[in-house]
């Protein structure tokens, strides 16, 4: 589904520099990535949003000032792809709701991704130019898979804090230390195992598939492989500033030395990896 911005776009000042944005569904990822969006546009990058077709038609009715919003971007687009759920499906609340929404994700959005990645690539347009770079959510990790497929860099956005980023780089070692899984209600205990944060860090504070032991809990092997796969591409963006998360981010330099991160605005740099 193509949802154009009706502003009419001067030829002349096209860039070629066109970057695709692929946020995770649910919504404490879309808003960020949204505003990272805009920010790219500012930037004078042609951005391309795929959304879903079930939030966009959610966008399009409770969020009316949306379109109004980026049309004043006409290097802008939205586009939308099937998350692979009938739009009854309530997608978010339970354990098996989320569990649904993932599978959908890697069994019916990836090939639809596939196939519009490889035509946005051999785009001939001139009004248009072909994608020339991908920002995909870190949890959406086939999408490395197609970015190399079709030759073109990717950059992953963590739409959550560098702190949980930074925690789950480390929950492998959080297990083998026997932090977590716990069963026990001793919520105020501190994780020691996690440089940069063992003075502060509570049970409390970490991600709710830590806090009981289930062995059926796909969630933290999940979050680690989707982690662990980050390496594979061209950069890190996240969702944070300096002032904020100064003392994590430092430590963040300790990651695989190709991955290289920015908080926001990544835009230069985007640039000069294109």
């Amino acid at each position: 589904m193509d949802c154009e911005p009706k502003s009419e776009m001067d030829e002349s000042s096209v860039s070629p520099h066109h970057v695709l944005l692929f946020p995770l569904p649910p919504q404490g990822h879309l808003n960020p990535m949204l505003k990272l969006a805009e920010l790219l546009c500012i930037g004078g990058l042609q951005v391309t949003f795929l959304n879903s077709d079930y939030n966009h038609h959610r966008l399009l009715r409770y969020s009316t000032s949306i379109l109004a919003r980026f049309s004043r971007y006409p290097s802008f687009r939205f586009q939308t792809i099937s998350d692979g759920l009938p739009m009854d499906h309530p997608r978010t609340g339970t354990a098996d709701r989320i569990k649904d929404a993932f599978y959908a994700l890697s069994t019916t959005t990836k090939p639809l991704f596939r196939e519009k990645m490889i035509s946005w690539c051999q785009s001939t347009s001139e009004i248009r130019p072909p994608v020339t770079f991908i920002i995909a959510d870190g949890f959406l990790d086939f999408a490395i898979d197609v970015a190399e497929e079709v030759g073109i860099p990717i950059m992953i956005f963590r739409a959550e804090s560098a702190c949980s980023l930074w925690t789950y780089f480390w929950l492998d070692q959080l297990i083998e230390a026997r932090e977590v899984p716990f069963n026990d209600d001793d919520l105020d205990r501190l994780v020691t195992s996690l440089p940069a944060m063992e003075e502060f860090l509570r049970r409390r504070d970490l991600p709710s598939f830590c806090l009981a032991s289930n062995d059926d809990d796909p969630f933290p092997q999940l979050v680690m492989k989707v982690t662990r796969r980050t390496a594979r591409t061209q950069g890190l963006i996240l969702n944070t500033f300096e002032d904020l998360e100064g003392p994590v981010l430092s430590h963040t330099q300790s990651l695989p030395q190709n991955l290289c991160h920015w908080t926001f605005s990544p835009t230069p740099q985007i640039q000069a990896c294109i």
